[in-house]
């Protein structure tokens, strides 16, 4: 079997969100980022989580009964966090990289996600974009509209192995990326999707927060 650890991103601001840090708001009674690192430890894997540094107290308190969580200080951007994450680490063969605020993502899929990465390398979860979209230039024109077959909606959790991931992110740590994929395509390298799934929603506002709730709700029935 291939070692694999994960790696929950925990830095964000959450400025959108209010004055909460909106992965220890409660969903159910159960903190926002509990949800994923409770997944992955049923999966016994070991997790780092880069967070910002006010809140390392608030997530060691939370995690102080898991063996298998370390709690480390990120960086200013996501970037910056993910690859302070990739070097405490040390080595595996392959690492998940998860967003903290995406509560609702399923066994099922980390599974296909594994599944794909032994073979393709670089594998990204995401669902087909059904809205669509506007390309647009400073004056808010529109420039072009894209064939929405060919476009997708990014989500977590991205599966790499972890030399190349490792190596995109120190060959390329004074650029800034929008997600660890985009490294990846910097150096050249293919990278391939698995279809996720349009519930795996990312925590951003507080409607967000009912609408997991409701999805969550429907799941139980």
């Amino acid at each position: 079997m291939p070692e694999i650890k994960v790696i929950i991103t925990a830095g964000g601001s959450s400025r959108r969100f209010g004055d909460e840090n909106k992965l220890l708001y409660k969903i159910n009674n159960k903190e926002v980022i509990r949800y994923s690192v409770d997944l992955f430890t049923e999966m016994n894997f070991q997790i780092i989580i880069p967070t910002n540094k006010d809140a390392i107290d608030d997530f060691q308190r939370l995690f102080k009964n898991y063996d298998n969580v370390t709690i480390t200080e990120g960086g200013i951007t996501r970037q910056q966090s993910v690859y302070k994450g990739l070097l405490q680490i040390g080595s595996c063969d392959y690492v998940i990289i998860h967003d903290g605020a995406r509560p609702l993502i399923t066994k099922e899929i980390v599974q296909e996600g594994i599944n794909a990465v032994i073979d393709k390398r670089a594998i990204i979860t995401a669902v087909k974009t059904t809205d669509t979209i506007k390309t647009v230039d400073m004056n808010k024109k529109i420039t072009s509209t894209p064939n929405r077959i060919n476009l997708i909606n990014v989500q977590t959790p991205q599966i790499f192995d972890y030399k190349i991931i490792l190596e995109a992110h120190k060959k390329y740590q004074d650029k800034s990326f929008t997600d660890d994929a985009c490294l990846i395509e910097e150096l050249g390298l293919n990278v391939f999707y698995i279809e996720g799934d349009y519930s795996n929603i990312k925590i951003t506002n507080k409607i967000d927060i009912e609408y997991a709730k409701l999805i969550m709700d429907e799941k139980k029935c």
